[in-house]
């Protein structure tokens, strides 16, 4: 534990080197412009000063305007009578306003009695109305009323404005020493004790002055009127800058026995020692940056840290939350840092108190900035890995979320209409509460809109109850009730799609129940085939072990045997045969092949069977080729096992047609006979291993023939189909003409 705990101290240490290193950068960077190469004078808070010091001594020294000069100096243009004769609109506006003011008051008086009243109120009406009457006949009437209005405006501005800077002006003179001298005259403007004699240079010079600021022709003067502008544009500013300018030229200078305890000298000590903090700051934390990144080079102290238990668990949140926690570490990194740097000079005890623990909780921020990114970056690197942690993402999951509302567009759209809907009223709800009186709209609003989207809504959500309950008896094994199915929305194409599971489930389960049969029935019938001939091959096997028969027996039981071998063989490369075309393993060698020839050869090869049947066998053929691209000798297999099967299971004395067309694309080779079974009316089960039309199981044939055939065919891309109308058996054929 002792080790851990020193580790762990240790990596705060350098952690916490590095954040002063980091801020020590700050500072160079964010005070570069203020401390860097310049000195106090240089600085934009010495430079506004000094300006404002210029203006206040233009203002009250180099303009001297009295109040009586500036009165005299006022003017009137046409411009402002003609703004102030139409300010309340024209003559007769102006002469309806005033009636409609007295009227009530006139009336009132009138209604009272009041005689008096209604004397002084109908003459004080009349003289407005006669001095509005003037003001559009006589522009020297109104000339004088803004002269009048000008004065009192000025009265105003230096008995309530003008002398308010004032005291802030006597205090910087005791700071600043000036010397300046009109450009017109030989008037000069100083607060130096000079004789006649005496050279102002002697006086404002480098060794007694901190800043000289020289005013010249080619640098720029000192208006007489610049100190007006420090109250900004007005009219009454404009009539006191109207009046005559004065420039002057010469020096203005901060004294080195300027008071200690003046704004300015305290402001130029407070510059001096931030920046030689700035300085040390700067050098030091450029030194311990150097000295931090070192040790975490030389020192493995991230790898404890990332396979400690705090890793394991930060890893385990989603991606976009680790990236939002490095987010928040780098902001409060970054004003950690600059809280650092706010308290520059440090005047005071507590704003070092500030600063440090700035620095202690930038360093935690600093730490957890630099985990996370080790962490973020190993993630990163490893190929695949970004990807399977994007998915596990709060943003992910919205979007993967919202985009699977959107699956069905119809119900997303419903869905954003339905939670508009309820929020705005929710909000309808809480500004009722506020204000009572909008209940007026909620109400028939609810009554209109509210009402009718929750009964649709405990509609949709009882249908859809009521097809999780439908999908329960699915599971459970009930099949018999369907669910409703309304409309065509989505959870109406649901309850389709469950009817039509269900129906499927009840289908499968059928067709299962058919396969356990068929089942039963080819193992019992594959038992009856094989077992017949192989019980004859052992029963006279065993009578061949007799020493004493004679060579007739003996010959005859060989041929026995001989023959139900021959049968089992032919048994089993049948039953071989129909297992490789049902899985498709057969490889198939196509030709262009004349199908009436192929025909023509296996009747050719039944020839004899035929010729010792009272079967009638009725042929019809096209007078021209007809072409398919088959295997030959697959195709010829299927031609010689439906003959078999003719000559096997046909009626007795009865007619048998056998046809080759071409209709369109395709080749037709019809099968016609009458068979001497009755059969099934499910053609189906024709096609089904070791079923034969013999039910009793007595002829040769071993109930492959007819699979065997129709897999053929499909191989070849073609159809096999059997018709059966009573005791009439057919067998068609489609292929593909070439």
């Amino acid at each position: 534990m002792g080790t851990k705990w020193k580790s762990s101290l240790t990596f705060f240490l350098i952690m916490m080197l590095l954040t002063y290193g980091i801020s020590g950068l700050f500072s160079g960077a964010a005070n570069g412009d203020r401390y860097l190469f310049k000195n106090y004078f240089q600085s934009n808070e010495f430079q506004e000063r000094l300006n404002y010091f210029t203006n206040l001594l233009s203002l009250y020294e180099l303009n001297g305007t009295t109040k009586e000069e500036a009165k005299e100096n006022i003017t009137v243009s046409a411009e402002e009578i003609e703004e102030h004769r139409y300010r309340y609109g024209s003559l007769s506006d102006q002469i309806m306003n005033i009636e409609s003011q007295y009227e009530e008051e006139i009336f009132a008086a009138k209604e009272n009695g009041n005689s008096e009243v209604e004397k002084v109120l109908t003459e004080e009406k009349n003289k407005k109305i006669a001095d509005i009457t003037m003001n559009f006949k006589d522009d020297e009437h109104v000339r004088k009323k803004l002269i009048a209005e000008k004065e009192r405006n000025i009265d105003q501005f230096f008995e309530e404005i003008y002398m308010y800077p004032k005291s802030e002006y006597e205090a910087n003179k005791n700071q600043f020493v000036y010397y300046l001298k009109s450009t017109g005259s030989e008037e000069v403007h100083t607060n130096l004790q000079l004789s006649e004699k005496d050279d102002p240079k002697e006086f404002i010079n480098q060794k007694d002055m901190y800043y000289i600021e020289n005013y010249s022709g080619s640098r720029g003067y000192i208006n007489s009127t610049d100190g007006f502008h420090y109250f900004g544009s007005s009219d009454i500013t404009e009539d006191l800058i109207r009046g005559d300018e004065t420039r002057f030229t010469g020096q203005i200078a901060l004294s080195k026995n300027a008071p200690a305890d003046s704004e300015t000298m305290i402001e130029f000590r407070d510059f001096q020692k931030s920046q030689a903090l700035y300085y040390g700051h700067s050098l030091s934390g450029l030194a311990a940056l150097f000295i931090s990144v070192f040790l975490l080079r030389r020192r493995p102290l991230f790898e404890p840290i990332l396979k400690s238990k705090w890793a394991q668990m930060y890893l385990r949140l989603p991606l976009d939350v680790r990236i939002l926690f490095t987010g928040i570490a780098f902001v409060g990194s970054i004003i950690c840092m600059f809280g650092v740097i706010d308290y520059y000079p440090f005047r005071y005890g507590y704003e070092w108190l500030y600063a440090f623990i700035f620095l202690v909780i930038g360093t935690l921020f600093i730490a957890a900035l630099i985990v996370q990114a080790v962490l973020l970056i190993h993630l990163f690197k490893t190929e695949g890995h970004f990807k399977a942690e994007w998915k596990t993402t709060i943003l992910y999951r919205i979007a993967k979320a919202v985009a699977d509302a959107f699956l069905i567009q119809k119900v997303g759209i419903q869905l954003l209409i339905l939670l508009g809907i309820v929020f705005c009223f929710g909000v309808g709800a809480a500004v009722v509460i506020v204000q009572p009186a909008f209940l007026l709209i909620y109400f028939p609003a609810f009554l209109l809109i509210g009402l009718p989207v929750v009964l649709f809504m405990f509609k949709r959500i009882g249908y859809f109850n009521k097809i999780v309950e439908n999908s329960n008896d699915i599971m459970l094994g009930n099949l018999e009730t369907d669910l409703p199915v309304n409309g065509k929305t989505a959870l109406a194409t649901l309850a389709s799609n469950m009817n039509a599971l269900k129906h499927g489930v009840k289908t499968s389960q059928q067709k299962q129940v058919k396969s356990e049969r068929l089942k039963t029935e080819l193992i019992t019938n594959v038992s009856h085939d094989l077992r017949t001939p192989l019980t004859s091959i052992i029963s006279y096997t065993e009578l061949l072990k007799n020493p004493n028969l004679s060579e007739e027996e003996r010959a005859s039981y060989v041929e026995i045997v001989d023959r139900k071998s021959q049968r089992l063989k032919i048994l089993i490369d049948d039953l071989f045969e129909a297992s490789k075309m049902a899985s498709g393993n057969i490889d198939l060698v196509k030709q262009n092949a004349d199908i009436a020839q192929l025909l023509q050869q296996a009747l050719a090869e039944y020839n004899e069977a035929i010729s010792q049947s009272s079967l009638q066998f009725r042929v019809t053929y096209l007078d021209e080729p007809v072409y398919a691209v088959v295997d030959g000798q697959k195709m010829w297999r299927v031609f010689e096992n439906l003959i078999g099967n003719i000559l096997k299971y046909s009626l007795e004395n009865t007619r048998v047609y056998l046809s080759v067309k071409k209709i369109g694309e395709h080749v037709i080779i019809s099968f016609k006979n009458v068979t001497k079974y009755e059969l099934s009316e499910n053609t189906d089960e024709l096609f089904e291993r070791f079923k034969r039309g013999d039910s009793s199981r007595h002829t040769e044939g071993s109930g492959l023939g007819l699979t065997i055939a129709k897999s053929i065919v499909e191989l070849h891309g073609g159809q096999l189909e059997i018709d059966v109308d009573g005791d009439l058996f057919k067998v068609t054929i489609i292929l593909e003409a070439k």
